[in-house]
């Protein structure tokens, strides 16, 4: 018997590029033991999934290279092993799930063929992998799962298709799970969830599970020891507890200061005339009823935070408000006049003062146009704004203005990170001179310390700009950092409205104070005594 299930050995990945060799994996070292949970913590770029996926023989090989190392399972090395073994290994020893499991489901075969391919891929009769298929959807949570097995992908939600994956993965009962960022994009309540099912499943089969993650919380909800990544190179390990309290390296320092939910709340500013009021705004998509009467009024320079899991109607207001749906009734008067009347005219003219970022900086920015051509278009559609002799220089003090550099301006989204490509979404809504910016779920993919400074970058708009924001996420943390008053929704409903610390400290509808309660604290103590009340509640 080999000391360790895994155990990763001075792994160095490669990767051949038109500008030259770029090294992902720097002779890194780490090991997993049966019934562990071992997370590997970093930010983009940090190659964390670079290690999973050369566990997983998932590296494209031309332009990737394993260029050092070994990685032995109960002590073989899966590196020399030919490839017909290695898949015999791969589903059957070690499975993994991704973190966006739309993309790696297939959507033109049900939940119930993918699963049961599984495991006839590797041997198991039809009948016995129906079954077993069935009995797993049953397994991990899902709703009436003979059903369940003949519907496609795109008839769950994001939370149920990640129990589809957690099933397939688990088809074949494997030793190892690695699971890549799992709950990224889900709801608080619904990634504590999956969370809490990945930790049951664990103590029923004795797997291990290797989390890969960027998010604290997660690792103090569920690790039992931590490595730490930076660029390539792995810089800290140890148990969760001790790397928190005691971090060597400032990198693992700089990660944990920047986890949200710790700073001052803020003071919501002396009410004014509101720049916008909103009353019994309803919408209705056939038997479904997205809106259900909602009213509250913003003031100038406020930031209000709508929360609420998904299809609770936050991303429905947003659009209704920026009239790119319209509503059934009711009324959002902007410095008196009543956005949903105004003609198609009126509307274009006051575009420029209502702008938004969207949660996903890669599908808003336009590929085929540079950072220049982003930014200017704004001038292309409003040229009252600014005329074109300035726009360069405008372009310039834009990007600074957002952490950028003016030779960004000439490069396309695809050269840039997912923090830099939110930062020139930021930037294009700034072009227009709004004076109300809605963020929606804009910071929820993004790495934590990245996320921290477009927090900053955000409020230190507000402060300088006099900017207003509705800004949905599903982020507890960073609203109590960021906003001034919270929207709480439910189906459609609004249950419950105040200031940050009336409904952080003091939450009146049982729905807010489940939502708090799911929310993932960075801290591994407090993680266990949220756990150890909430067994001593059962």
């Amino acid at each position: 018997m080999a000391e360790h299930l895994l155990d990763v050995r001075n792994l160095s990945v490669e990767f051949h590029t038109a500008s030259g060799t770029v090294q992902a994996v720097r002779n890194i070292s780490y090991h997993v033991d049966r019934g562990e949970t071992l997370a590997i913590l970093g930010e983009s770029g940090s190659g964390k999934s670079v290690s999973s996926s050369a566990i997983m023989n998932l590296i494209d090989m031309p332009p990737g290279r394993i260029a050092s190392g070994e990685i032995l399972l109960d002590g073989k090395d899966l590196l020399t092993l030919p490839a017909d073994q290695r898949r015999e290994i791969n589903g059957r020893r070690i499975a993994m799930i991704f973190q966006d499991p739309l993309s790696h489901l297939n959507p033109v075969y049900t939940v119930g063929w993918q699963i049961r391919e599984a495991m006839t891929t590797h041997g198991m009769d039809r009948e016995k992998a129906e079954s077993e298929a069935q009995r797993l959807l049953g397994r991990v949570g899902i709703p009436e799962p003979e059903r369940a097995m003949k519907k496609y992908p795109h008839e769950f939600s994001g939370g149920q298709r990640q129990r589809v994956m957690i099933a397939m993965a688990l088809a074949l009962r494997p030793d190892l799970l690695i699971a890549d960022e799992p709950t990224t994009a889900l709801d608080v309540t619904v990634q504590a969830e999956v969370l809490a099912l990945l930790k049951e499943l664990q103590q029923e089969t004795g797997m291990a599970v290797m989390i890969i993650t960027h998010d604290l919380g997660v690792v103090a909800k569920i690790a039992d020891r931590v490595v730490v990544m930076e660029k390539g190179v792995l810089v800290e390990s140890g148990s969760v507890r001790e790397v928190y309290r005691n971090p060597q390296h400032p990198y693992t320092r700089k990660l944990i200061n920047a986890a949200p939910g710790k700073g001052e709340m803020h003071q919501p500013p002396a009410p004014r005339e509101p720049i916008l009021s909103v009353r019994d705004v309803r919408k209705t998509y056939g038997a479904f009823t997205a809106l259900k009467g909602i009213s509250f009024d913003l003031m100038p320079g406020e930031t209000i935070a709508v929360v609420g899991e998904s299809g609770s109607g936050k991303s429905t207001l947003a659009r209704i408000l920026l009239r790119l749906d319209e509503p059934d009734g009711g009324s959002a008067l902007w410095k008196g006049r009543d956005l949903f009347t105004l003609s198609s005219a009126e509307l274009y003219a006051l575009r420029r003062d209502l702008q938004m970022v969207f949660q996903d900086p890669t599908q808003s920015l336009n590929p085929r146009m540079t950072v220049f051509q982003l930014i200017s278009e704004a001038w292309v559609i409003h040229p009252e704004i600014l005329p074109k002799a300035k726009w360069r220089a405008r372009v310039e003090e834009l990007l600074e203005q957002v952490g950028l550099k003016p030779e960004h301006m000439r490069r396309y989204p695809h050269q840039f990170s997912g923090g830099q490509r939110q930062r020139i979404a930021i930037a294009r809504a700034l072009a227009l001179e709004p004076q109300l910016i809605i963020c929606d779920e804009a910071v929820s993919a993004l790495d934590v310390s990245v996320q921290a400074q477009v927090i900053a970058l955000l409020d230190r708009l507000r402060r300088d700009m006099g900017l207003s924001f509705i800004f949905i996420a599903h982020d507890l943390p960073v609203v109590r950092d960021f906003a001034d008053h919270v929207m709480v929704m439910q189906k459609g409903e609004l249950v419950e409205f105040g200031t940050v610390r009336q409904v952080f400290e003091a939450p009146r509808q049982p729905y807010t104070r489940d939502l708090l309660a799911a929310s993932l604290d960075p801290d591994p103590d407090v993680q266990a005594e949220r756990q150890q009340v909430k067994r001593s509640a059962l």
